[in-house]
């Protein structure tokens, strides 16, 4: 979240997703709507939903021209556990922030049915409400620390994701490498109970979903990150059902990019997109990525589809 300068400039449009599905009423972010450039992100518009009804997101093509060495997106469909998404879906990047959802939820789990102290109680909410560097530091060295990245991998099932490499930067949980198909498995083990224990998983789920702050709210340790993919939602999903979510982003001296991560999951689904694109085009840039590739894949509900698992409970602190 510490401002960086940025000296390298890539160009690469791509165009990810399958075949092609029926047209829906949902309106597409497509073409010239996502063009290089600082502050071209900002015209982007997300459409409203002119279906009526519930709605959710379903596989479809996704379509977006990224200024950008890399760009991908998964989504997990949480009552059939079918991922799909981009071609390099499996390729990862810096996650930066979005792991933070892991580090609170190993702490709490490793509590059992015992209360945190006063101070962890409130690095709990402000590690995830705002994203804040020094909570979520004090909870990774309380859980363990590095070896909480190997519980990680082998309880959430993760098979593209490890330990970051980067030169002078080893061991630091925001370099952890992570694919946006393990993304979408970590926010699912979050959501089925799996990575915060029965306890304390509804009150991780309703942190997620009381992320505040918007993209122009940054501090040297923290930041707002309440934008990205629950911009591109339509309000027949965000008015019925509790979002999670949580997104990472830092702009690196290292490569000049933003590393930009989002995450956001539901009783239905689980949806991460992940890039890295010039430190010049701005945060929005990303942020606006993010809520496209959202509001392409709103499909309407269909009739009599369940979770997979109860949605939890909102928890207390």
């Amino acid at each position: 979240m510490r401002p960086r300068m940025a000296l390298v400039l890539a160009a690469v449009v791509l165009l990810l997703g399958g075949v092609a599905l029926a047209p829906t009423a949902y309106a597409r972010l497509v073409g010239d709507d996502l063009v290089a450039g600082n502050g071209a992100a900002e015209r982007v518009v997300v459409p409203e939903s002119t279906v009526t009804g519930p709605a959710t997101l379903a596989d479809r093509p996704v379509s977006v021209n990224v200024d950008g060495e890399f760009f991908s997106w998964a989504l997990l469909d949480r009552t059939t556990g079918k991922i799909s998404g981009a071609p390099n879906l499996t390729s990862t990047s810096s996650t930066e922030s979005m792991i933070k959802v892991w580090i609170v939820s190993d702490y709490l789990r490793q509590l059992g049915d015992q209360e945190p102290p006063a101070d962890m109680r409130q690095n709990v909410v402000t590690a995830i409400r705002d994203s804040n560097d020094d909570a979520a530091n004090a909870l990774y060295k309380a859980a363990g620390g590095s070896a909480g990245i190997d519980r990680m991998i082998a309880m959430c099932g993760l098979t593209d994701t490890h330990p970051g490499t980067v030169p002078g930067y080893l061991g630091w949980w925001s370099f952890t490498q992570m694919s946006p198909r393990d993304a979408v498995r970590l926010g699912d083990c979050v959501a089925d109970g799996t990575a915060a224990g029965p306890k304390w998983t509804g009150l991780v789920l309703d942190e997620m979903s009381k992320v505040r702050g918007t993209v122009d709210e940054q501090q040297k340790r923290s930041g707002g990150g309440r934008w990205g993919i629950i911009d591109g939602l339509p309000s027949s999903i965000t008015d019925q059902t509790r979002v999670s979510i949580k997104n990472g982003w830092t702009p690196l001296q290292y490569d000049g990019n933003w590393h930009v991560n989002c995450l956001a999951v539901t009783d239905k689904w689980s949806l991460a997109v992940m890039m890295r694109y010039p430190t010049e085009n701005g945060l929005t840039y990303g942020a606006k990525v993010c809520a496209s590739v959202a509001a392409q894949l709103v499909t309407p509900q269909q009739p009599g589809t369940a979770s997979k698992a109860p949605q939890q409970p909102a928890g207390q602190l």
